[in-house]
């Protein structure tokens, strides 16, 4: 018996029953035949089959994923009817990934759980999570306990994204008194 696949979903490790469905070099995504059980097929999968994988969709048994050169918005008001969307991140370098998980998140208003496959590694999780990323199926000859504690790498974010709104300025309260703001005749005294 084999052992059980594992992801890292919000801040824990978890048992994964989903397999990912990837066609094989020179190999139509279109045509693949999509297995029994939970299955996150590719995108040109969907788009061919959707009237077949309709009710399987329906009974949460697939999800669909993006490649880093194809848009979500091909799937604007389809979305949430998706029991799992993944990213595919083919290369560690490649951070397309990232664009496309947060304007899922900001401009599509996805709110299911959001995956990261392929290439994923501790160093990617903190800011995975930042755009909007909570379930992280690391790369297999990676410890799955090292990359946990990825997304706790950082203490404090500067930057606005989807995990935190206003960016540190706006956030962090200034000790300057009014008076040295009037007497410099600066309005950006103290920044």
């Amino acid at each position: 018996m084999s052992e059980q696949k594992l992801i890292i979903k919000g801040r824990e490790i978890v048992g994964d029953d989903w397999t990912v469905l990837r066609a094989a070099e020179g190999e139509d995504a279109a045509a693949l035949a999509v297995p029994a059980g939970k299955v996150i097929v590719p995108l040109a999968t969907w788009q061919a089959q959707a009237a077949a994988l309709a009710p399987r969709r329906a009974a949460a048994e697939i999800g669909v994923w993006f490649g880093p050169d194809e848009r979500p918005e091909t799937l604007k008001g389809e979305l949430d009817a998706f029991a799992v969307v993944a990213v595919d991140f083919p290369k560690f370098t490649d951070g397309r990934g990232y664009s496309i998980a947060y304007n899922l998140r900001t401009r599509l208003a996805y709110a299911g759980e959001l995956r990261a496959i392929g290439d994923v590694l501790r160093d990617q999780l903190f800011s995975m999570q930042r755009v909007g990323f909570n379930a992280y199926d690391v790369r297999a000859d990676r410890s799955i306990e090292d990359a946990l504690k990825g997304l706790s790498d950082f203490s404090e974010t500067y930057q606005a994204s989807v995990d935190q709104k206003v960016p540190l300025f706006r956030r962090h309260a200034r000790a300057t008194p009014a008076a040295n703001v009037a007497s410099s005749g600066d309005a950006g005294y103290g920044i």
